[in-house]
């Protein structure tokens, strides 16, 4: 039975995209590894958002052609937003790719290593024949994303309901590699909502790159409410689905619509991911962004009122072309005011074929990692004061598994989206639990077990 190793750079998006892959390959009797070594094919997913995630990928791949010395019939694989952007040209590098998958055809990603180990192991082709590449756009990618290879227990589960972006921010290489928007209907999401639950999924979270700006280019507006609403209200209404969420949004999708479904939906998370980008008006409109920092701070305003308690964090980027020291100060100064619960902060990376990478006043890369350093401090400042305010408080959390740093524990997710880890046994996972907040470090919180009961 060969075997499959998958790895997975970038956002959630990705791995949901890698899911599908490990589903279908499963699907066809492939085993899953988690080791390399054991792999007869290796495929990584990967991300091009920012130069680093295109080295790693392409420095992972390097460190993995030793394997073939004793293993010629090895197929290694690119797939994803580096793959569709960089296409054919990741055949010709120092490592033998066998396949190159771009974004919107991970479901023929089987066919093609069927196709590519069978001729390995019947010894027809060898390492110099030509590669399959196929970063084709295709109507209807979509609608492919919609299988899951669930484990035992897990009780969380990303949904993808669209792909693409229509936005084209001066920074972001991303309309080029996942396309424009599309969106998959809401009776095909909500029956796919509808088998997870059946499957013992509590939590799910809607994806799309633009993910509040679903359907707007496919379907009505019904009764005021948008076609994310209306999503968001089809989903909420799953039977025995307990927790809702989505990400990633653009602060323009926050219209009263979706301000208001905060009011009236209690199973949609007290949490909104909400990317600023900037602080400073002129960067916004240099990034183009829409929106100025005044109407941010008013959407801000808005969803604090709708919901009591609600996490707010975002995105910010330091060092984009032409940024000042008054433009940084003025994004240091939005942590504050915004009063986010926790910040991923960027340091401005060029991306080709984007407007951005050729603007005057670009940065010097000392001056990028000194200001995300000053961000940093200021973020987590914020965090912690934002943490310290829940000791001695019950939440509700949703028990996810084993913590990633201590075996014998196990973790869940607040409402907020904050992470506990706490004493349990395996009868909790998968459940929601009130448990008791004893204290916290610079990024977790901690649960008091007592709360379980024996």
């Amino acid at each position: 039975m060969p075997s499959v190793y998958i790895k997975t750079y970038g956002c959630q998006m990705n791995e949901r995209d890698s899911d599908q892959v490990a589903q279908m390959l499963a699907a066809r009797g492939y085993r899953l590894t988690r080791e390399e070594t054991d792999a007869d094919v290796i495929l990584l997913n990967t991300c091009s958002v920012r130069d680093m995630a295109e080295q790693k990928a392409i420095g992972k791949m390097g460190m993995l052609r030793k394997l073939r010395a004793n293993r010629p019939h090895l197929v290694f694989g690119y797939l994803g937003c580096m793959a569709q952007s960089r296409g054919a040209e990741l055949t010709a590098g120092s490592v033998p790719v066998d396949l190159v998958v771009g974004t919107q055809k991970f479901h023929r990603v089987a066919d093609y290593v069927d196709e590519l180990l069978r001729a390995k192991l019947e010894a027809r082709i060898d390492d110099e024949r030509l590669a399959i590449v196929d970063t084709d756009e295709e109507e209807g990618s979509q609608n492919t994303i919609r299988e899951h290879p669930l484990k035992d227990g897990q009780a969380t589960a990303f949904v993808s309901i669209m792909q693409g972006c229509n936005m084209h921010c001066t920074f972001c290489i991303v309309p080029s590699t996942r396309g424009g928007e599309r969106s998959r209907p809401i009776p095909h999401i909500v029956e796919e909502v509808r088998g997870l639950v059946d499957r013992g999924v509590k939590e799910v979270t809607l994806l799309g790159q633009i993910v509040n700006l679903y359907g707007r280019h496919e379907f009505d507006k019904i009764d005021g409410k948008s076609p994310f609403v209306q999503l968001l209200e089809a989903v909420h209404d799953v039977p025995g689905l307990e927790r809702l969420r989505f990400t990633s949004p653009h602060p323009i999708g926050y219209r009263d619509d979706l301000i208001q479904a905060f009011t009236r939906l209690p199973r949609l998370m007290e949490h909104v991911h909400l990317p600023l980008q900037s602080g400073s008006n002129a960067l916004l409109k240099r990034m183009h962004r829409a929106y100025t920092r005044e109407q941010f701070l008013r959407i801000v305003e808005k969803m604090r009122a709708a919901r009591e308690g609600i996490a707010i964090t975002t995105d910010i980027i330091v060092g984009f072309p032409g940024e000042t020291d008054e433009d940084f100060a003025a994004s240091k100064a939005m942590v504050r005011e915004a009063d986010f619960d926790n910040a991923f902060v960027f340091r401005y990376s060029p991306r080709r074929d984007t407007p951005a990478a050729t603007m005057d006043g670009q940065l010097p890369e000392e001056v990028k990692e000194a200001r995300n350093q000053e961000l940093l401090e200021e973020v987590n400042a914020n965090v912690a004061r934002k943490l310290d305010a829940c000791i001695g408080t019950h939440q509700e959390i949703l028990c996810e598994g084993t913590s990633r740093h201590n075996a014998d524990r196990l973790f869940g997710r607040t409402r907020t989206n904050k992470i506990v880890v706490f004493e349990g046994a395996p009868r909790h996972v998968g459940q929601v639990l009130d448990l008791r907040i004893t204290r916290a470090s610079s990024s977790t919180l901690y649960g008091d077990p007592a709360i379980l009961g024996a």
